[in-house]
Formats: structure tokens, sequence, C-alpha cells
């Protein structure tokens, strides 16, 4: 396929209208979820994967079905179970009995969207073989790499309140998420939407027929990622993300504070959330806005601050709310 030319080339103002246009797309099917949409797409802009954390019925699986659907994405989903094994999640090497050969079979993480359905229902055997495919964008199976798509986003989902039979998830795993979302319960407002749609007959199963279309690809997702890398972060900006994240690790509340990669990612993510808002440089009001989503599972508390009902949030909140802010 040969380049696009000047006239046809995505620019940096279409590709943030047409990301834009998602909130209106993804809104045809899901209600009320705005923020956990919001980083969906800062995530993309990013190349980082994403934790979503929700009850069951909250519409976590359906929103990243309709953010698929909205960006052209091819998608798979996998249900994490106990009996699940890595080879059932990156492929394995089958015999052909034709050619007496061995062949590579594909897993679902071949894809560009990964739904990785309760992740944390599986064993930690399972888990850690996604943690190469997020890192490197690749698995290794049989001593041969072999690269997956591009773009590449693992969206993995689990239940905060219920922990019978569940894997926690490891810290160097909860690292490699640049983001983790909260999808809340709806409002009474958003929650009776919900049920008119489902009364005039909506279909969480079709998204086509409720009207949910493509309104970005890859071109406008690339000309969106370049943009973010030109927008400009001062000197200022990086002190004050240090100081964020050094401050974790002093906070007598955690036992973990956030590691240098979690500072990487929340100067990423800042940087993205400006770009979206049509500024080509960093203020600290956006490594405000995305400090929770990107810190919070970077941290851990002491025993004794969660008996006291003391959150992650909590802490980050406090911390945001002492730090010098640059002027």
């Amino acid at each position: 396929m040969s380049a696009p030319t000047p006239e046809t080339a995505t620019t940096p103002d279409s590709a943030r209208a047409s990301l834009e246009a998602l909130r209106t797309e993804i809104a045809k099917a899901v209600v009320g979820q705005d923020p956990a949409v919001t980083g969906l797409v800062v995530a993309l802009l990013c190349r980082g994967h994403v934790l979503l954390e929700g009850v069951p019925g909250v519409a976590k699986t359906l929103l990243v079905r309709a953010l698929a659907a909205t960006l052209e994405l091819d998608t798979k989903r996998v249900q994490f179970t106990p009996d699940l094994m890595p080879s059932d999640i990156t492929g394995s090497l089958v015999y052909d009995a034709r050619t007496a050969e061995f062949s590579f079979q594909p897993g679902p993480v071949f894809t560009n969207l990964l739904l990785a359905d309760e992740i944390n229902r599986t064993p930690p055997k399972t888990q850690s073989s996604l943690l190469e495919a997020m890192e490197e964008r690749q698995v290794t199976v049989d001593g041969t790499p072999r690269p997956l798509p591009e773009p590449f986003l693992v969206a993995a989902t689990q239940n905060p309140v219920e922990y019978e039979g569940t894997y926690p998830l490891p810290e160097a795993q909860l690292d490699r998420f640049l983001l983790k979302l909260t999808v809340p319960l709806p409002s009474r407002e958003d929650e009776i939407n919900v049920l008119t749609r489902h009364a005039n007959g909506f279909d969480p199963r079709n998204l086509k027929a409720a009207g949910v279309r493509p309104v970005a690809g890859p071109a406008e997702l690339q000309a969106a990622r370049d943009a973010v890398a030109k927008t400009s972060v001062s000197p200022e900006i990086t002190g004050y993300v240090v100081d964020i994240c050094r401050a974790t690790r002093e906070s007598p509340s955690l036992t973990l504070g956030v590691s240098p990669r979690g500072a990487t990612a929340l100067l990423s993510t800042a940087r993205a959330w400006a770009w979206l808002t049509g500024r080509d440089y960093v203020t600290p009001d956006d490594v405000k806005a995305l400090a929770l989503p990107t810190l919070r599972h970077r941290v851990h508390l002491r025993p004794e601050a969660e008996m006291e009902g003391v959150t992650a949030d909590s802490v980050i909140t406090s911390i945001l709310a002492h730090v010098p802010v640059p002027r």
C-alpha cells in the first residue's frame, strides 16, 4: 500500500476529533462510564494496558467490545478460569499427521484488543503468560519469538468484592498495567436509561444494531500517538511527577511506593491527556487528573492502615494535596 499523500494524510487535529467521537459512539452502547472510556483511549495513545475493576454487571466487557467496534480493531475474549493453561492464551505447536511436522497454532493473544475476563481467577503461572506479551509485545513458543499485531492492548477485568478462589495479581504484573480504572455502579438516572434502552430492544450482543460504527482506525491512532510524543514537558513538570512518586515511597501508610516505571507511566498519561484536551504542553492539572488511575495499583498499603479504612486512592489524594505544585 502506498504512503498517503500530504493531502490525504491524517492530521493531529483530525485524529483528535476522531478519538473524541469515540465517546459518542460508545455511549450508544454503554451509559455513564465516560472516565473509563477516556482511560482506555489514553492507554491506546500510550501503548499501555488497562485493568478494569468493578462488580459484575457494570458493562466492563461491553465497554471493551464497543471500543474495538469504534476503532475497527480485532478483539478476542478469554474467560480466565482455574484450569486455564498458558498455551490456551499464547498458542502452541500442533502436530500435523499429514506433513509429519509441527505447526504453530496462534492463541487468542494474537489480536489488537485482548479482553482478559476475571484475570485473577487463574493461577499465577497462567497470569504470567501475559507478561512477555504485555511488555515485549511478542510471545515465545518453543524458543521462537512471535510478534503480536499492532496496536496491541490487554484490557483485564477483575471483581473487587469476591476473592474466594482467586489469585491476586503479583506486583510485577500489576506494574505492567498502565492504568487501573474503576467501573462504578451507575447513578439512578443512568440506570433508568439502561433499563429504558433494554425495554426498547437494545441487544448488547449486537452493537451494529445499536448504531455503533467505526469512527477511527490505525491511521488516526498512529497520528495521535505521534502528536502525543511531541507534547512538550517542562523540567518543572518532570520534577513534579518525580516528587509525587517519591512521596509515595515515604508515606507511612504504604509498604510499597511507586517505582520509576510508575513515574514514567504518569508522565506518559499526562501527556496523552494534555493532547486530548487540545494542548501541546503538560500542566500540573494534567498530572493530577491521571495520578489516581496511573498510580493506585502501584502502591501497597500497610495492613494496619488498611484496617483503619485507608485506601490507595486516599493516600495518593493526600500526597497530591501536599506536594508543592510548580508555578
